[in-house]
């Protein structure tokens, strides 16, 4: 399998991007890991990377994020992580995870090393590619479910939050994230521009905020972009473009996150 991998960045002559297209590919094989131990049946994939493995956002993740389909069912955590440790081992990955299970966020830092040093991206043997595995096991209730097979270097069966909800997920992190996260900010752009796609599912965003606390009014369909353009006003945007610039496909596409621009497509939403 390291030999798909080299074929997929021989040509590629910047090194960050093969990087990302061999973390994308690392990624997608815990899917399949977590896909053999049927860990779908119960875990829903969300967020930035289900983007891009769902419907091709043109920017590249770091993390696997991933919620309970519903509070209390099993998540099976530890034990999954310790069945793609054992998957990537038999295949001589150099391969280490540590887990903590101690929050209702459950998270596994995986880490491969050497791996970059293999495929002539790093001189230094020692330098690891990283991808943080996380799980809510205590998600706010209303999320809409669906199962989706995809092919993403390998073919895929992953039950995962329909379109609103993903929107919902990505409106909640804008408006509580105490930092400024770029990627975030190229997400909703990239939400907006897509006329077809549905309107936020405000059930489970007003639940998701309630659950974190959320001091502000409850979020309607008559007020949830004003909502949105006032978050957007707080942003140091420059911060916003340095966090996103090495996960974006298209460098070009950089010009295009700017604060009036996204104002401009939330305007078409109200």
């Amino acid at each position: 399998m390291k030999d798909y991998l080299k074929e997929q960045i021989v040509n590629i002559k910047d090194a960050n991007l093969a990087g990302c297209i061999v973390r994308e590919y690392l990624q997608a094989r815990i899917l399949e890991s977590l896909q053999e131990a049927g860990a779908f049946t119960n875990w829903a994939f969300v967020g930035g990377t289900a983007l891009r493995f769902l419907y091709a956002m043109p920017r590249f993740s770091e993390d696997l994020d991933f919620s309970l389909s519903q509070a209390g069912v099993e998540d099976n955590f530890t034990n999954l992580m310790k069945k793609a440790k054992t998957d990537f081992e038999a295949e001589n990955y150099n391969i280490a995870i540590k887990i903590k299970t101690s929050k209702t966020v459950k998270s596994a830092f995986i880490k491969f090393t050497g791996l970059l040093y293999e495929m002539g991206l790093s001189p230094l043997a020692s330098e690891t590619v990283s991808i943080k595995v996380e799980i809510d096991t205590n998600p706010p209730a209303g999320a809409g479910l669906e199962t989706s097979i995809i092919r993403r270097h390998i073919l895929l069966n992953l039950q995962h939050y329909d379109k609103s909800s993903l929107l919902a997920g990505k409106l909640h992190a804008l408006l509580m994230r105490k930092y400024v996260k770029g990627r975030d900010i190229y997400d909703l752009m990239w939400y907006l521009s897509d006329k077809t796609w549905p309107r936020p599912n405000l059930l489970l965003l007003n639940n998701a905020l309630k659950q974190t606390e959320w001091q502000g009014s409850q979020i309607t369909e008559d007020n949830w972009s004003a909502q949105i353009a006032q978050r957007l006003c707080e942003f140091d945007w420059n911060k916003a473009i340095a966090d996103v610039k090495p996960f974006v496909e298209k460098q070009s596409e950089l010009n295009m996150i700017t604060r009036d621009n996204i104002l401009d497509l939330l305007k078409y939403r109200q």
